[in-house]
């Protein structure tokens, strides 16, 4: 794939330069102890690109980043855009190998890198040929971007070059790297954006989650409408707590787990949350239960969306409907409905062109602004998930009823077939995690002498929970029918096996139940 040079338009860089002229003596950045207004933070991220431009890299260049939420993570991802080169981020849990095959296949020049991951990007470095300079961010770093000019040097970048490749966070292969343009990466921030309460200028945005995942579609918009970035390096529910009262917030993303724990946490009860419009949820199913206590503590400003780095946001839904009651639809258990620019269908999962009737189950597809035209350098996996109309085809079942509610039943290749039957971990999950005694839970399919196999859960509790197999067993049957009940439940206190991006990994506790066997099928 290749960047499509053009002139000047509407880009990254031009709205966020017109953006930090506009708001230069507001907040823009807010990280520990230290505050930057527009202006600065501006003049850091030049200063950031003219040290890449010195090294002698060039607009469309691509440059990996390992980091934490830090001013330095803000100075780079003004100075990547400015400089006109091409961010690729790498996760601080992946391992070495994964470093070096996302940096390797995006042909990354150079690297960046917190003085925490130092030693691990050294022994990346021999693995990736096409790497030339490595920048760690150590007691030297301050020093040497004072040192660089703030003379911007405005770089020719056209709404078609490359901005960003993100990486996909599969549980199995190779990551595959999606690329977005300038354009379409402030497509997919104007629509996450598109459905919540405006936001006006001083506005908070909290990122307890790094700029570099999830949390950074929200970055860039925060940035343009002239809000205030303010970044947390780690997640502590107590001091998010804090932060969220004492510095105003107005705007954050979570995922499950962090609601969870922060709507569970002593001090929110006894907390004050007035300026708070929007906590946006996603990255996994959310329990009934997590949603209705967070909706009663922090009051009406849960979103949900739906959508994947490969194609986001096609789904958002606010407060006011996902708590409504819908004749023929289950708003609480859906992802919503599709945004009003984009496109939403079901498509047959054994004809990827053909688009399946309202109610019937099948793949998720997606047309959209914010979606990829393709994997780097990856035609293969470009035309299996592209379909010839440009849908991105997610690798998700589901369906859409007659009110245009989305439900995500399951990944593709997780679908178990018990006895002729289709049935979805993710529909089984949904009902076990309304459980109180379940904390986290991953269902997945075992070998069955009479059905060919069978759902089988593992189930996260707390120690001397009271909760039996049988209880568990009974309340699957009488949710969503004896056929798709588990025939087995199994605990445990330790937290379930995750990939290096936080998914539960279901091939993991599967696969000693398949040991020794040459297929996943089994029985007669």
């Amino acid at each position: 794939m290749k960047a499509t040079q053009g002139g000047q338009g509407l880009t990254v860089t031009s709205l966020m330069r017109q953006a930090a002229r506009y708001n230069a003596h507001r907040t823009a950045i807010i990280h520990g102890g230290v505050r930057l207004t527009f202006s600065e933070a501006w003049d850091r991220g030049v200063q950031m690109a003219n040290w890449l431009l010195d090294l002698g890299l060039q607009a469309g260049d691509r440059v990996g980043v390992l980091e934490d939420n830090a001013i330095q993570a803000q100075d780079f991802f003004l100075g990547s855009a400015i400089a006109g080169v091409v961010r690729v981020p790498l996760y601080a849990r992946n391992a070495l190998e994964s470093h070096a095959h996302m940096l390797s296949h995006t042909g990354c020049r150079a690297v960046i890198v917190a003085a925490a991951y130092r030693d691990e990007i050294r022994q990346v470095a021999p693995l990736v040929p096409s790497l030339e300079h490595i920048i760690i961010r150590d007691e030297g770093y301050e020093a040497h971007l004072a040192g660089c000019s703030t003379k911007d040097p405005m770089i020719a970048i056209g709404p078609d070059d490359w901005c960003i490749i993100r990486h996909t966070g599969g549980t199995t292969g190779k990551a595959k790297g999606v690329a977005y343009s300038h354009r379409s990466w402030l497509a997919a921030g104007r629509d996450w954006f598109y459905n919540f309460p405006p936001m006006q200028a001083g506005d908070v945005c909290l990122h307890v989650g790094p700029i570099s995942h999830g949390s950074g579609y929200l970055y860039t918009p925060t940035w343009l409408a002239g809000g205030v970035n303010l970044l947390l390096d780690h997640f502590d529910p107590a001091e998010t707590l804090r932060i969220l009262q004492e510095e105003q917030v107005g705007y954050l993303f979570v995922v499950p787990a962090m609601l969870s724990a922060l709507a569970n946490h002593p001090a929110a009860k006894a907390g004050t949350f007035a300026h708070l419009k929007v906590m946006q949820v996603g990255g996994a199913p959310i329990a009934d239960q997590t949603a209705h206590l967070a909706r009663a503590v922090f009051g009406e400003v849960l979103y949900q969306g739906y959508g994947q780095t490969e194609a986001v946001p096609v789904c958002m839904m606010g407060p006011k409907e996902w708590f409504s009651e819908v004749e023929g639809s289950n708003p609480l258990r859906s992802a919503g409905r599709a945004l009003p620019y984009a496109r939403l269908e079901i498509r047959d999962p054994e004809a990827s062109d053909v688009a399946l009737p309202l109610g019937a189950e099948g793949e998720i597809a997606i047309l959209c602004d914010g979606q990829m035209l393709g994997f780097w350098e990856n035609e293969a996996s470009t035309r299996e998930r592209m379909t010839s109309d440009g849908f991105v085809l997610t690798g998700d079942i589901g369906r859409l009823d007659h009110n245009g509610y989305l439900y995500v039943l399951d990944r593709k290749d997780d679908m178990i077939i018990s006895g002729g039957f289709n049935i979805w971990p993710a529909e089984l999950e949904n009902v076990l995690l309304n459980h109180p005694d379940v904390l986290e839970v991953a269902v997945y399919a075992i070998p069955d002498q009479r059905w060919g196999e069978t759902p089988a859960a593992t189930c996260v509790i707390q120690d001397g929970a009271g909760v039996t197999a049988l209880d568990l067993i009974e309340l699957c049957a009488k949710t969503l029918g004896s056929y798709k009940k588990p025939t087995q439940i199994y605990f445990q206190t330790e937290p379930l096996p995750k990939s290096p991006v936080g998914k539960v990994q279901r091939k993991v506790l599967r696969e000693p139940h398949w040991h020794g066997q040459d297929r996943r099928v089994s029985g007669n």
